[in-house]
C-alpha cells in the first residue's frame, strides 16, 4: 500500500508484518514501566511491541476494504480449522452440519462467489480451506471487494490465507491434542519451527500437522411423491448409518535468503495427503404406488476407500531495481493424485444374495503451473503504481472402471469411462494508488482475464473461451487529519467463472433408474435426474458498490457499518429439465448448469469489536466481539417470495467475549454463531430449505508458565438437529424430500509448548 503507516498510533498487541516485509527481522522495544496510583488494584496488561503495524492499523490504512486476522487472534480461540476462525467475521457463514465446518461463504453466497487464495494464489482442485490446520497459518486477509492484484473472481469477496513465514525470530512450538465426539477420540500433533539459515539473513519455517479422525452419523430421510393427476402417492423412508475414518498430513515450509543488493529469494513447498475409508448402511421402506421402472431394493450397504496426495512447489524472487522500483517474479508447479473405490450392494427382503452389485474405481491425476510477474514503483506523495502479468494452467485426467453385476456399467454409450480436461488462464492488470492531502486516498485498477477450457472423452471434444475486463475503483475519506473516523467506498466489476466440472459434458446416470447392460437407458423421474455439465456455460458478471463507515477506538477496537450491492448478469444455476439425450431411447430428466438470467443482492454488515472498559468506567477489560449481517437478494425470472441467490440466508450474527483472570493464569472465552432457517426458490420447479444453525463455542486456557499452556475447548455446546429439504413440482408430479440428523458437541484438549 502507498499509505504511510509510520504515523499511525501504536497498538498494544502482537503484529503480523506485511507480506513484502516478511523477511525483515522485528526489533522489539522494551516497554516502559508504568507507575500505578496508590490504592488501586488494576490489572497490568500484557504488552508486546514489534516492528510492524497492528491489524487494525493495516485495516485502517488500506484503501480497499480489508480485515486482518493475525496469528495472535488465531491462537486466542484455539480453533481446530480455518473455517471455525472465519465464521466469527461479519457476513461469513459455513455450510454443513453445526460444529462440523464446511464450505466458507462470504455474504452467504456459496459455490464460487468467494475467492479462496493461499499465499496470494489459487489452489488446485482437491484443496479445501476447511482442511487446512490453523497452526500452519501466519495470518488471514479478508477483502470485501475485488482488487486488480488479487483478482476479480470475487463477487462476494476474497480470503487470502498466508502460511507461516520465515522470520528470524526463533520459534519451536509443539501442540498435541485430543478431540472427543460421540465417544470417539481423534488425536492430532503439530510442530512449527522458525530459525536462521545463516548469518546473512537467511531464515526458514517448517510446519507439520498430522491428524486422525473418526465420525459416525445417523440420518433419516423421506421422499414423498404425489401424482397430481390421479392423487396416488408413494412414500420412501431411508434410515442411514455412516462411519468415516480419516488420516491427514499437512506439511508447509518456507526458506528465504537475502541476496546482494537487497534482493530476496524464497521457496515454499506444500504437501497434503489424505486417507479415508467409510461405510454406509441404509434401510429403505416404501408405501403406496411404486414406479415399475424404479430400481427397488430394501437395504443397501456401501464400503468406500479414498486417497489423495497433493504437492506444490512455489518460488519467489524480489529484485530492487532502484530506491523507488521493485520487480517480483513468482513461479509454481504442482501435481496431485486421487484414487477412490466403492462397492455398493443392494438387497431385497427375503433374498440373501444381493440383487445388484456395483463396483466403482477411479484414478485421477492433476498437473498445474503458475507464473506471475509484478512491477511496482513508489512515487512522491504516497503514490504507487503496480502492473502485473499472470499465467496459470491446470490439467486433469481421470480413468474410471465400473462393473454392474460383473459386467461393464451401461449408460455412457457415447462417452466412455475416461476423460481429460484442462483450463488455462492469462491475466494482465494495472493499479494506481495515491493520497490527496491527509484525508483522501484513492485506488484505481483495471484487470483483464482470459480463461480457456477444454474437455474430451471417447467420442467428443469441447473447448470454451471467455474474456472479462474488470475496472475497479476504491476511495477512503478521513473526517480530519487526526480523526479515527473514516468513510470508504468502492465501485467494482467482478465475475464468477464456471467450475471445470460444470463444463465437462460427460453425464452421470442416476442409480435409482439405471440402464440395462448393453442397452440405452429408459425413463426416469425428476427427483432422480441424471447429471451433466454444460460446455457452453458463460461466466457471471457482477457490478458492485460498497460503502462503509469505520470508527477506530483508542484501545484497538472498531465500530463499523458496511453496505454492499451486486448486480449479477448470466447467473449460473443447476436446472432440471426433460431432455432428449444420446444415452436413452426416451427423454430423461437431466440436471445441468445453465445461465438463467440476472440477479440482485444487497446487504448491511454491522461490527463492534472493543474492550468493555472502553465504554464502561471501572469495568473489567473483557474483549467483546459482535456483528450482525442482513442480506437480501432477488433472481429475475423466478417467482418470489424466496427467489434468492442460493444458499444465501437472510441474516447471520456472532457474539463473543474473552477475558484473562486477574487472580489466576486462566483465560476464558465463548462465542455464539447464528444463522436462521433458509428457504430458496432455486428454479421454477424446485424450492430448497435448510434449518437454522445456532453454534455455541467456549474455551479455557491455563498458563503453567510463559512457554506451556493447556487448552480445553468445546464446539457446538448446545447441539441442535439439522435438516434440509426440497420440493419439486412438475405438471404431473410433486416430490417432497426431507432429511437430516443430529449434531454433536466436539470436545478438545490440547497441550501447547514452546521449546
Amino acid at each position: 500500500m502507498s499509505l504511510a503507516l509510520a504515523g499511525l498510533p501504536a497498538q498494544a498487541q502482537s503484529v503480523a508484518p506485511p507480506a513484502a516485509a516478511a523477511s525483515a527481522p522485528a526489533k522489539s522495544a522494551a516497554p516502559r514501566p508504568v507507575a500505578l496510583p496508590a490504592g488501586k488494584n488494576e490489572q497490568l496488561q500484557r504488552v508486546e511491541v514489534s516492528g510492524g503495524p497492528s491489524d487494525e492499523a493495516v485495516r485502517r490504512a488500506s484503501t480497499a476494504s480489508k480485515i486482518i486476522i493475525t496469528r495472535e487472534e488465531i491462537d486466542r480461540f484455539g480453533d481446530s480449522s480455518v473455517g471455525e476462525t472465519l465464521k466469527r467475521l461479519p457476513g461469513v457463514t459455513t455450510g454443513g452440519r453445526p460444529g462440523r465446518g464446511g464450505e466458507v461463504r462470504m455474504r452467504g453466497m456459496g459455490g464460487g462467489y468467494t475467492q479462496i487464495l493461499v499465499n496470494g494464489e489459487r489452489m488446485p482442485p482437491g484443496f479445501s480451506l476447511d482442511q487446512l490446520p490453523p497452526e500452519q497459518v501466519e495470518r488471514i486477509e479478508v477483502m470485501r471487494a475485488p482488487t486488480a492484484e488479487y483478482g476479480a473472481r470475487a463477487v462476494a469477496g476474497t480470503i487470502n490465507v498466508v502460511l507461516r513465514e520465515a522470520l528470524q525470530k526463533r520459534l519451536n512450538d509443539w501442540r498435541a491434542g485430543l478431540s472427543l465426539e460421540r465417544g470417539h477420540i481423534s488425536p492430532s500433533l503439530s510442530w512449527s519451527r522458525n530459525d536462521k539459515l545463516d548469518e546473512q539473513g537467511g531464515a526458514y519455517n517448517l510446519s507439520v500437522n498430522v491428524q486422525q479422525s473418526e465420525n459416525r452419523d445417523h440420518s433419516l430421510s423421506t421422499s414423498l411423491s404425489r401424482d397430481l393427476r390421479t392423487g396416488l402417492q408413494s412414500l420412501q423412508r431411508t434410515d442411514s448409518q455412516n462411519e468415516d475414518q480419516r488420516r491427514n498430513l499437512h506439511l508447509t515450509a518456507r526458506l528465504q535468503w537475502r541476496l546482494d543488493g537487497g534482493d530476496t529469494l524464497s521457496v515454499q513447498p506444500f504437501l497434503m495427503a489424505m486417507r479415508s475409508q467409510g461405510q454406509n448402511q441404509a434401510q429403505l421402506q416404501r408405501e403406496g404406488q411404486v414406479d415399475p421402472a424404479l430400481n427397488t431394493f430394501d437395504r443397501s450397504q456401501t464400503a468406500s476407500r479414498n486417497s489423495m496426495e497433493m504437492l506444490r512447489f512455489n518460488t519467489q524472487w524480489s529484485h530492487r531495481i532502484d530506491e523507488e522500483s521493485r520487480l517480483e517474479l513468482r513461479a509454481g508447479a504442482g501435481a496431485g493424485r486421487g484414487d477412490s473405490s466403492s462397492l455398493r450392494e443392494e438387497f431385497k427382503t427375503g433374498t440373501p444374495a444381493p440383487s445388484r452389485i456395483q463396483q466403482d474405481n477411479s484414478d485421477s491425476s492433476d498437473r498445474n503451473w503458475s507464473l506471475n510477474g509484478k512491477y511496482s514503483r513508489q512515487l512522491e506523495n504516497e503514490h504507487s503504481l503496480v502492473g502485473g502479468l499472470e499465467g496459470e494452467g491446470t490439467r486433469r485426467e481421470q480413468e474410471r472402471r465400473c462393473l454392474q453385476n460383473g459386467v461393464a456399467c451401461p449408460g455412457l454409450l457415447d462417452f466412455g469411462d475416461d476423460l481429460a480436461a484442462s483450463t488455462q488462464r492469462l491475466a494482465l492488470y494495472a493499479q494506481d494508488e495515491w493520497s490527496v492531502g491527509k484525508q483522501w486516498s484513492f485506488y484505481a485498477g483495471l484487470r483483464g482475464e482470459t480463461i480457456a477450457t477444454r474437455s474430451s472423452a471417447a467420442n467428443y471434444a469441447v473447448s470454451h473461451r471467455a474474456s472479462v475486463w474488470t475496472p475497479l475503483l476504491h476511495g477512503v475519506w478521513k473526517f480530519d487529519e487526526k480523526s479515527r473516523d473514516q468513510i470508504r467506498a468502492s465501485l467494482t466489476r467482478s465475475y464468477r467463472s464456471p467450475n471445470l466440472q460444470d463444463l465437462i459434458a460427460r453425464p452421470s446416470i442416476n442409480s435409482f433408474y439405471p440402464c440395462a447392460s448393453g442397452q440405452a437407458c429408459g425413463p426416469n423421474e425428476v427427483n432422480h435426474a441424471d447429471r451433466s455439465g454444460n460446455p457452453l456455460l458463460r461466466p457471471e458478471l457482477a457490478t458492485g458498490i460498497d460503502v462503509a463507515y469505520e470508527n477506530y477506538l483508542s484501545k484497538g477496537g472498531i465500530l463499523s457499518a458496511s453496505f454492499f450491492a451486486r448486480r449479477i448478469s448470466d447467473l449460473m444455476r443447476n436446472v432440471t429439465r426433460l431432455e432428449t439425450v444420446s444415452w436413452a431411447n426416451v427423454p430423461r430428466w437431466v440436471s445441468r448448469p445453465q445461465n438463467i438470467g440476472n440477479a440482485l443482492t444487497l446487504g448491511l454488515e454491522l461490527e463492534a469489536k472493543f474492550r468493555l472498559d472502553e465504554f464502561v468506567e471501572d469495568a473489567l477489560p473483557i474483549n467483546l466481539r459482535s456483528n450482525l449481517s442482513l442480506f437480501r437478494s432477488r433472481v429475475d425470472g423466478i417467482p418470489g417470495p424466496n427467489n434468492r441467490i442460493d444458499p444465501q440466508p437472510r441474516a447471520t450474527a456472532n457474539l463473543g467475549a474473552d477475558y484473562r483472570l486477574r487472580s489466576l493464569p486462566l483465560s476464558l472465552g465463548a462465542g455464539l454463531n447464528w444463522t436462521p432457517a433458509t428457504v430458496v426458490q432455486q428454479t421454477l420447479l424446485t424450492e430448497a430449505r435448510s434449518s437454522r444453525k445456532l453454534v455455541l463455542d467456549a474455551f479455557a486456557l491455563w498458563n503453567f508458565d510463559r512457554d506451556t499452556q493447556l487448552r480445553l475447548s468445546a464446539s457446538n455446546l448446545a447441539p441442535l438437529d439439522y435438516t434440509t429439504g426440497s420440493t419439486t413440482t412438475t405438471e404431473r408430479l410433486q416430490v417432497i424430500n426431507e432429511g437430516g440428523g443430529r449434531s454433536y458437541t466436539v470436545w478438545q484438549l490440547r497441550l501447547e509448548m514452546k521449546v
